[in-house]
């Protein structure tokens, strides 16, 4: 493609907006420059990183390994960068991709601090006006979303939030500036992965942590580690070997599937596969149990009994640990949580735990919250209760496409795609790393995407068309692929109040919000669509 603006019939006009400065941002806005496109991003928060720019809260860290999360596009990107830890934790994801932005001369087409709150199709011209926070707007042929599907903080409407005198944090929006727990009376209300990151690592600091829980998750050990010289030497000479095994891993991860039933084994090899399992680091409980662990009602009973008796090894107190047992799914029913001694965390005498199906919360105060047995004084709340997921980051831009059609309205009862990637009534929208299209390691998810909007933005270009959107009717056919799908696995016995099926978030429609599609079948689907000259979408 041409070095020159493709918006010619409004020289003012830009050729793409990109929204987020996350992995899938940053690397859409790559993709973008390096095909010559007039291009803008706009952020948000006061730097890059999304999800690992707002998420700085203590422990917040990967649960894919490190190297196979980052990018793969630059091949002396890859022999530069070293990786301190197989788990990296936020300070040194956000490092890594600060490196990458100025690296690749990012930076001057990042704009911070400037939130995206309207934008708005017009038929006529086949521009989109992208209105900021700032009060200017841009006029962009392109709007390429990269908002990501875990970047709007849901917090609970639990009454006079704004009588409490003390700090209140949400993780999804953790301040610059340090926050001191050192002998302070601290609730964490959420034991998601945020809460049950963030617990043990201020433990020892606070004078009194109560944890409010609504549902117990099975977490697992994380098992982090430094990666030493020698280790990260040998992970930058076989990165081509890596990145195989990646793109061929049903959810992006360098793990080997165990293709065994839990019933082809002894009880005793059973037992040694999941004492190995346990000692394993990260999603490998997942991704290399037994194939029917997941898919099995007895075979998963087998691993969550095992994970049972973990952890009543792990908690003193039998009342506690009962507690913190799920009793309303099996292991994979929702994404479990990876822990770091959050378990171990209940054994010290200044740490409590309340369950808030039995004792919920009912309002908050000048001095912590009420719940229905009593008071609780705190200094410091920290919100970790999670996303408007899948959708929410989206429907807050306020988008609206042809004859005015609001998303909100559009996906009123769910996501309605081609591929998740097109929304038929919003001409040149593209998303990336959002609902019906993210699966596993999400930026393995995203380059898909974003590799297959650059290839299609390519192509419109060739053919000189002034704008493309999905069909109805292949819309209507991939959103029912993915419904079908999700109900006939593994999917279909998750939970209704899981995140991913936006049970989390009161009057959410509850639709699966995430691809069921192992990443080589869904790259195998876009592959189809783009070699057929893009069937089902239309260009103008």
């Amino acid at each position: 493609m041409s070095k020159r603006s493709i918006a010619q019939d409004s020289p003012a006009a830009l050729d793409a907006v990109v929204v987020g400065a996350g992995i899938t941002g940053i690397y859409q806005l790559h993709r973008l420059k390096e095909m010559g496109l007039s291009v803008a991003l706009y952020e948000d928060g006061a730097g890059v990183g999304g999800t690992w720019f707002w998420n700085r809260y203590p422990g917040a860290r990967f649960d894919s390994e490190s190297y196979s999360y980052g990018y793969f596009f630059d091949e002396q990107l890859l022999q530069e960068w070293d990786w301190k830890e197989l788990f990296a934790s936020q300070p040194e994801i956000e490092q890594y991709l600060n490196y990458v932005v100025d690296r690749q001369s990012l930076r001057p087409l990042i704009h911070s601090n400037t939130r995206v709150v309207g934008a708005f199709f017009d038929e006529d011209t086949a521009l989109w006006t992208v209105t900021l926070g700032t009060g200017e707007s841009v006029l962009t042929k392109y709007l390429v979303s990269a908002v990501g599907i875990l970047s709007a903080p849901f917090t609970p409407d639990i009454p006079n939030h704004e009588l409490f005198r003390g700090e209140m944090h949400h993780t999804g929006r953790w301040p610059q500036t340090p926050v001191s727990f050192k002998g302070k009376k601290v609730a964490v209300i959420g034991t998601g992965a945020s809460g049950v990151q963030i617990v043990p690592v201020i433990a020892g600091e606070v004078e009194t942590l109560t944890v409010f829980q609504r549902t117990p998750n099975w977490a697992t050990p994380l098992n982090n580690r430094p990666i030493s010289a020698e280790e990260m030497a040998e992970i930058k000479a076989t990165y081509p070997a890596i990145y195989e095994k990646v793109s061929q891993n049903k959810s992006g991860l360098p793990h080997d599937a165990d293709p065994r039933s839990a019933f082809d084994v002894t009880e005793e090899e059973r037992l040694e596969k999941y004492e190995a399992l346990w000692n394993s680091p990260g999603l490998r409980k997942i991704t290399e149990n037994f194939r029917d662990t997941e898919l099995d009602s007895k075979a998963n009973t087998m691993f969550t009994e095992f994970l049972e008796k973990k952890i009543r090894s792990l908690v003193n107190d039998p009342s506690v640990a009962e507690r913190l047992i799920p009793k309303d799914h099996g292991f994979g029913g929702k994404r479990p949580p990876f822990e770091a001694g959050y378990f171990e965390a209940f054994n010290r005498e200044n740490v409590s735990l309340v369950d808030m199906r039995a004792d919920p919360i009912v309002t908050f105060t000048e001095q912590g919250l009420n719940t229905v047995k009593g008071h609780h004084e705190f200094d410091i709340i920290v919100l970790a209760t999670g996303f408007d997921a899948g959708t929410g980051a989206l429907l807050r831009m306020n988008i609206h496409g042809r004859e005015g059609l609001s998303l909100a309205d559009a996906w009123k009862d769910g996501p309605r795609t081609l591929l998740g990637v097109m929304v038929p009534g919003f001409p040149n929208l593209l998303i990336a790393g959002g609902p019906h299209g993210t699966r596993g390691n999400v930026p393995r998810s995203s380059e898909m995407h974003v590799d297959w909007i650059s290839d299609l933005i390519n192509f419109t270009e060739q053919k000189g068309s002034k704008w493309i959107e999905p069909t109805p009717e292949a819309a209507d056919a991939y959103t029912a692929h993915v419904y079908e799908t999700a109900g006939g696995g593994k999917h279909g016995s998750t939970q209704a109040s899981a995140w991913y099926n936006g049970g989390n978030i009161p009057g959410k429609a509850n639709h699966f919000l995430l691809s069921p599609d192992p990443h080589p079948e869904y790259r195998r689907r876009a592959r189809e669509v783009a070699d057929d000259g893009y069937r089902g979408v239309t260009f103008a």
